[in-house]
């Protein structure tokens, strides 16, 4: 354990294990030959190192900021998983898929606005997701494979 205890010529605070009680050392201040007293609770105080920190010295003064009225929200709740949504709504969940080869109609592509008239009727409350998706067709008139896109909605309803 440690303790400290002063020496008795120039009163420097030292530091030892109190194993060394009784032993002969030199004063690292003074240079004046000393011996390790017994550690009595009276007089010697035992070393504690978060006291003598320097964090423990330091004043600290902490205010809760008051707030008139409800304060603002600063960490938004996550939305619940899509499964959850669909158990617990009142509404069912749906998913509606538009292909934009389903929009061409004699070489007029109406592909934005039927997603648009879309998403018109479901309204911007419902809709719950909007997903582009890639897709792979056998072209009827080239006999070849195209890739193409498409988006799929997700939305109460």
């Amino acid at each position: 354990m440690e303790m400290v205890f002063s020496c008795p010529h120039c009163k420097q605070q030292l530091e030892a294990n109190s194993s060394m009680s009784g032993s002969h050392i030199h004063c690292p201040a003074c240079n004046v030959s000393i011996t390790i007293p017994q550690p009595d609770p009276t007089t010697v105080k035992t070393a504690n190192p978060m006291a003598s920190s320097a964090a423990a010295k330091e004043e600290h003064h902490f205010q809760v900021p008051l707030h008139e009225g409800p304060s603002e929200i600063l960490i938004q709740k996550a939305r619940p998983p899509l499964e959850v949504s669909a158990r617990e709504g009142d509404k069912k969940i749906r998913v509606k898929t538009i292909r934009r080869t389903d929009c061409v109609e004699v070489g007029r592509d109406r592909f934005d606005e039927i997603v648009s008239e879309l998403l018109n009727k479901i309204g911007e409350q419902n809709i719950v997701s909007i997903t582009p998706i890639a897709y792979t067709h056998l072209d009827l008139g080239s006999r070849q494979l195209m890739t193409d896109f498409g988006v799929m909605i997700i939305f109460r309803g």
